[in-house]
């Protein structure tokens, strides 16, 4: 699904169906007149009227599946969740705990489903365009819900002990992955403000330390909520602090853990932080390729959950399943 969302806003293809439709709408045009009719109401959208006027019924059509797919896999993901619920919970399989742990899940599909249509309706009104404030409140609550999922099946996968005192070293992955959080945000701005499409060049911003660029509005702080040089130099700072304190977690990690699990935790946590520097840097080389775009915020998932998988294994230590 978040890969899916990737393609669907690097293709530019998240203000294709201007129609929202919570049932209906799971159904794609399927004769030549249901398509005529999509497309018509496509062309009295400010991003047909502005920006691709030039477009015919098969170039529409190249847009339109990537957001639909996406919807779909919304809708198919609620179904998945919902019906093995409602069936469990009637059962009695779930305990109190469980059942407030899912319902907490579904209310948070619920409301990115809610933030989806949220952010595309800013898009459908004047300016062809969404709001990156919106846009990172969709992609960031996906990442929380996929943190949330991630825990619930970590606990469930594996006996653990006793819930441990959260010393230093917890407290420092707790502020790396509040950190990594700010970063997926920055990277949605980037995204919707299209900042990947500025200073092309590393480590130096077009022959700067800072770009002059990075401060070209007032009242300052604005450069860096939406200005596209200042999201950008955000986003590239906030990749070396990342990969900073990722090896500061390993060094002490190592150093100091004498479990397998921690210890293979931490390294997935350093690897995923290094890979995704290499990649975030040759994306902005290449001038965000979709292919690049996508392997880039998949990557971002990727580090929050090797984060969240060595914060579950330092709170609850595993200990070896009863047979």
């Amino acid at each position: 699904m978040v890969v899916v969302g990737g393609i669907t806003r690097l293709t530019n293809s998240g203000l294709s169906m201007v129609d929202w439709h919570l049932i209906v709408g799971a159904i794609p045009p399927t004769s030549d007149v249901e398509w005529q009719t999509t497309f018509e109401g496509y062309q009295n959208s400010p991003e047909f009227k502005e920006l691709n006027s030039d477009y015919s019924l098969e170039d529409f059509k190249s847009i339109f599946w990537w957001e639909f797919i996406h919807r779909l896999l919304g809708r198919i993901l609620g179904v998945v969740f919902l019906i093995p619920f409602v069936f469990f919970l009637v059962k009695g399989w779930l305990t109190k705990k469980l059942t407030l742990q899912l319902l907490l899940v579904f209310g948070l599909g619920a409301f990115q489903a809610f933030l989806g249509w949220f952010m595309v309706k800013s898009g459908l009104a004047n300016e062809p365009r969404v709001s990156h404030y919106r846009l990172a409140a969709h992609l960031f609550t996906a990442f929380i819900t996929c943190m949330v999922i991630f825990w619930i099946c970590l606990s469930l996968l594996k006996d653990v002990g006793e819930k441990s005192k959260l010393n230093s070293f917890g407290k420092l992955i707790s502020w790396f992955i509040v950190i990594v959080l700010v970063q997926i945000v920055y990277g949605a701005f980037v995204a919707g403000m299209h900042a990947g499409a500025v200073h092309n060049t590393w480590p130096l911003m077009d022959g700067q330390l800072i770009a002059d660029s990075v401060w070209a509005i007032n009242p300052t702080y604005l450069n860096f909520l939406e200005g596209k040089s200042g999201i950008q130099f955000i986003h590239r700072t906030l990749g070396i602090i990342v990969l900073i304190i990722a090896g500061v977690i390993y060094y002490q990690g190592i150093k100091h853990s004498f479990l397998k699990e921690q210890i293979q935790a931490i390294r997935w946590v350093l690897i995923g932080v290094l890979f995704q520097v290499v990649l975030g840097i040759f994306t902005l080389l290449f001038h965000v390729p979709i292919v690049l775009g996508v392997l880039h915020q998949a990557g971002a998932l990727v580090v929050l959950a090797a984060s969240v998988y060595l914060m579950h294994t330092t709170i609850y230590p595993a200990i070896p399943k009863s047979q």
